[in-house]
């Protein structure tokens, strides 16, 4: 039983390790972006429209809730979500905050990734400020864990 475990653990923690490498061209994120991996994060943001290709909301993937819908972010911070039918606005930026206050906090991260939706109630489930996991061209990847009930949520958005 315990040699099941130990390998169990040697396993978890190959696959940590292989899932942290760079791909597809992609930026792997520390703690802090610089000014240029700032600029370049908000430049690719900007630049044509994309799609949520996954979502898991603490419990549960929720995915399907946003099916059909682009989302434009807008160089102005606003932030448009469409289906052809229904459009739904909103806000991101990406902010740095760049504090070394050395707090106890776990997450020394200082670049967040901000969605802001007032209504309907699935798009307020982006609101947050993100954690940046990593970016490419054609994708990025976000991650918040909750203080509170100590959930983490996954969000990715790829170009369309």
């Amino acid at each position: 039983m315990k040699k099941s475990i130990l390998n169990f653990a040697a396993i978890a923690m190959l696959l940590l390790a292989t899932s942290c490498t760079e791909d597809e061209g992609g930026n792997e994120m520390a703690s802090n972006l610089s000014s240029a991996q700032l600029a370049e994060l908000k430049s690719i943001t900007e630049e044509g429209s994309w799609v949520i290709t996954y979502f898991y909301d603490t419990d549960k993937e929720e995915t399907s809730h946003f099916s059909g819908y682009t989302f434009t972010f807008n160089s102005d911070g606003t932030l448009a979500a469409t289906n052809g039918t229904n459009e739904v606005n909103g806000t991101w930026s990406i902010t740095n905050s760049d504090s070394n206050d050395d707090d106890s906090s776990d997450d020394d991260s200082d670049v967040d990734f901000n969605i802001s939706f007032s209504a309907p109630s699935d798009f307020e489930d982006l609101s947050d400020d993100w954690d940046i996991v990593k970016y490419s061209s054609v994708r990025i990847e976000l991650i918040d864990v909750s203080g509170g009930n100590e959930g983490t949520d996954n969000l990715v958005f790829e170009k369309q």
